[in-house]
């Protein structure tokens, strides 16, 4: 699940210094369930810009953020959540999922390319980001 812009780069990632601690610990203990998925977010918080949470600007994607996204002609509103918190249904996403990951770190705009769990490529840009209430996706 690499991301990437049309041109092939990968788009820049800012995370918040203790958004990426924990889930730099998170992925770390998800590689024996989870092997791909957790290191493709461990390569992304290694290319990560990292920064203290009061400095993180608000159009970024970050834990517990509420992301607005376009994929081809379709439109979905998420809301990005640790494992424990994840609810499809209500459209809480893991970020220990293709997508979840692949829009951790990306500001509105930002259009990124990555590979389902079924092997379809796909791209997908940033509509809107509201961040999270004060302090967070809760544990």
């Amino acid at each position: 699940m690499t991301k990437s812009t049309g041109s092939g780069r990968r788009p820049a990632l800012v995370l918040g210094r203790e958004d990426h601690e924990r889930l730099t610990g998170l992925a770390s203990a998800a590689l024996d369930r989870f092997p791909e998925v957790a290191e493709e977010l461990l390569g992304e918080l290694e290319r990560a810009r990292l920064v203290a949470p009061a400095r993180l600007p608000a159009s970024a994607v970050r834990m517990g953020s509420r992301v607005t996204y376009s994929a081809g002609d379709a439109q979905r509103t998420v809301t990005l959540v640790y494992p424990q918190e994840a609810d499809i249904a209500a459209g809480r996403i893991s970020v220990l999922t293709p997508i979840g990951t692949a829009l951790i770190g990306l500001s509105e705009g930002q259009s990124i390319a990555w590979t389902a769990r079924d092997g379809r490529r796909q791209t997908l840009t940033v509509v809107a980001v509201q961040a999270p209430a004060a302090g967070g996706a809760e544990p």
